[in-house]
């Protein structure tokens, strides 16, 4: 990263006690000089069990069955920084037996899985999402793991390899699920294509854990009972952490998942042939017990996992 006038990406690997950190770079020309900012990664997060990834029980079984099916796609859905590749990794872990041709169009490629087959896109040399897959396509793969869907072409290829058989991962960028049908909609995919092809999508957010180190009980207060949504007759024990010398003072170590999973049935796949709405498919779910983000959160504030700020900074975008 030499020059200064122009925006630039870079990226480098360092190690800290036998545990290795992926550093991606990103530098931006302003009228005050270079703004740089650096995302650091540590490889081992992205290769966790998926118990340990956030699940509540339900979704756990969601979850399992969905990556268990043997042709589809699957969606992982929510903004960057959200954890959709650490799912993607920890599904991959999973589904790799030894038996399975396994492979993945990456950019770039976050960690390395022996017995993986992983492709990094390389534009410049015309290796794109699009051209690598039609290359993967005749590599007889059983499942294949696509970094993120960006536009029509990536997404047809997509669409095509799960109806001919194939179990297909990727990314999307949306608030929630049902949305994820929506936007492939408007990257061009006709909907009777979503239906036949679309098993489920994972949307999920990031929020901190409480430390366990200097956790306390309270009770809620008014305000915090009303944000939560819940009944304002009673009386409700909460969560956070003082500050301690194992969390720097900030009452939080680390993070977990809450998730929304969108499972494909009969009902919703003729809904989504008829052009639903993602509202309308939402409601559909919630009625055959799909459980929102928000409720995910609520369920872990109430557990003990997460506070209240932390649900108000994840869902407040949200409906």
């Amino acid at each position: 990263m030499l020059k200064k006038r122009v925006p630039q990406d870079g990226r480098t690997t360092f190690e800290i006690y036998d545990r290795e950190y992926d550093m991606r770079i990103s530098s931006l020309p302003t009228v005050f000089g270079e703004k740089i900012v650096i995302r650091i990664a540590d490889k081992r997060e992205f290769l966790k069990d998926k118990k340990n990834l956030g699940f509540l029980d339900h979704d756990l079984e969601l979850y399992e069955k969905l990556i268990s099916s043997p042709h589809g796609i699957i969606l992982v859905s929510g903004p960057t920084g959200s954890g959709k590749s650490t799912t993607l990794y920890t599904a991959l872990r999973e589904l790799n037996t030894g038996d399975r041709n396994i492979i993945t169009v990456e950019d770039p490629v976050e960690s390395t899985i022996y017995g993986v087959n992983q492709v990094e896109v390389n534009p410049k040399a015309g290796l794109t999402f699009a051209s690598a897959l039609r290359s993967i396509l005749r590599q007889d793969p059983d499942i294949i793991m696509i970094g993120e869907i960006r536009d029509k072409e990536t997404a047809e290829i997509a669409v095509r390899a799960a109806i001919t058989g194939h179990l297909v991962l990727s990314t999307i960028h949306t608030n929630d699920a049902p949305s994820s049908v929506t936007r492939l909609i408007d990257m061009g995919i006709e909907s009777f294509m979503i239906s036949s092809s679309l098993i489920g999508v994972i949307a999920q957010r990031l929020v901190r854990r409480i430390c366990p180190h200097c956790k306390e009980e309270y009770i809620a207060n008014l305000d915090e009972i009303k944000a939560l949504g819940l009944d304002e007759n009673r009386e409700y024990k909460l969560y956070r952490g003082r500050g301690c010398l194992y969390c720097g003072q900030k009452g939080y170590i680390g993070r977990t998942g809450i998730y929304e999973i969108l499972s494909i049935d009969k009902e919703l796949r003729t809904a989504i042939t008829k052009g639903l709405s993602s509202d309308e498919l939402k409601d559909m779910a919630i009625n055959k017990g799909m459980v929102t983000l928000k409720n995910s959160c609520i369920e872990k504030v109430l557990n003990g996992e997460t506070t209240v700020e932390e649900y108000l900074r994840v869902t407040y975008s949200m409906d």
